[in-house]
């Protein structure tokens, strides 16, 4: 069993402080840890990251789907493979389960004729667990709107927006209820942490 923990949920839910929180807790018991994200986990990542949120430009969901793969694909192979094959953790903040919610279930992109597309971009690499944050959309909303750095074009899609892409997140943890553990992202960074390890041990 590989160690490719993911950590998904809607803007605002808190997945990047708890990635780094439950990074810092298993460095602290003797595991190599990576952290990285998607999208920009590589140079070239950084790169695809500013164009897809940058406000300046409004991609169609066609391409705005083929900038996130692409950054996936190179990810994969540059970043988490080597390093799982190192034996080290990798948590990774945001992969695959994003690309549903909010390319596929918030944008008007037919699933079935993309899935093909989307295994390849993963090159065969699918997270062991994936701890995904639930937290309801009004509450996301008012996280994002206070947090100290600038809103992205993403953040700042319409309340409808981030309920389809909740509603897609939702529907992925039916679907993989085995992989996708729901965490309930409500208190705060510290009972939501313990939450996360009860999951871990």
């Amino acid at each position: 069993m590989n160690h490719f923990i993911s950590f998904e949920g809607i803007d605002g839910c808190g997945k990047s402080t708890q990635l780094q929180l439950t990074a810092q807790w298993l460095r602290q018991k003797g595991h190599q840890v990576l952290t990285t994200r998607q999208p920009g986990g590589t140079d070239l990542g950084k790169e695809i990251r500013h164009l897809l949120l940058d406000e300046r430009f409004s991609p169609i969901p066609e391409t705005e789907l083929l900038l996130f793969l692409a950054d996936r694909t190179e990810h994969v192979k540059r970043v988490i493979q080597p390093a799982l094959q190192r034996g080290e953790w990798v948590l990774c903040d945001r992969y695959t389960d994003s690309t549903f919610a909010y390319q596929l279930a918030a944008r008007p992109l037919a699933e079935q004729d993309l899935l093909p597309l989307l295994h390849f971009a993963q090159l065969g690499y699918e997270p062991s667990q994936t701890m995904w944050l639930d937290l309801d959309v009004e509450q996301a909303m008012l996280r994002t709107q206070q947090r100290e750095e600038q809103q992205n074009r993403l953040d700042k899609e319409k309340q409808s927006f981030h309920a389809a892409v909740l509603k897609g997140f939702q529907q992925r943890a039916q679907s993989h209820p085995q992989r996708m553990q729901r965490i309930d992202a409500n208190g705060d960074s510290q009972t939501v942490q313990q939450r996360i390890r009860d999951l871990l041990i």
